[in-house]
């Protein structure tokens, strides 16, 4: 009978089940930094238990539209508590994503009053 050590390493399929990320998404999180992997004696990757934490995180903040040079800038903190609020150091950073986000709405809220006016008027409206 096995017992599960949750102080024991993680291999990066245990890691990519436990999380949802895909293997490849992992291996790339660490190789930018993001992540910190071990090689255990046959060569493979190993993962911290709190790994799971921070690939959760990542993939919040990825889904939020940071890029991963952002999230890399972050302070640890926002890797490394599960749901953590937003830390100080990244409130500008969020606001800026909100602002970008917002300015693409507009833009896309303008191209489709342009379409829906060039569908019914039949020509295509001149650039405002």
């Amino acid at each position: 009978m096995t017992n599960a050590n949750h102080s024991e390493p993680l291999s990066i399929g245990k890691l990519a089940s436990s999380t949802g990320a895909s293997v490849r998404s992992i291996r790339h999180y660490d190789e930018q930094g993001l992540l910190k992997s071990l090689r255990a004696s046959n060569g493979y990757r190993v993962f911290p238990p709190a790994a799971v934490t921070q690939v959760k995180q990542i993939q919040r903040m990825i889904a939020s539209g940071f890029s991963l040079a952002e999230i890399r800038s972050f302070p640890d903190c926002m890797l490394m508590i599960e749901g953590a609020a937003a830390c100080s150091e990244t409130t500008d950073a969020q606001r800026k994503r909100l602002a970008s986000i917002e300015e693409q709405i507009a833009e896309l809220e303008r191209r489709r009053a342009r379409l829906l006016k060039t569908l019914a008027e039949g020509t295509i409206p001149p650039v405002d």
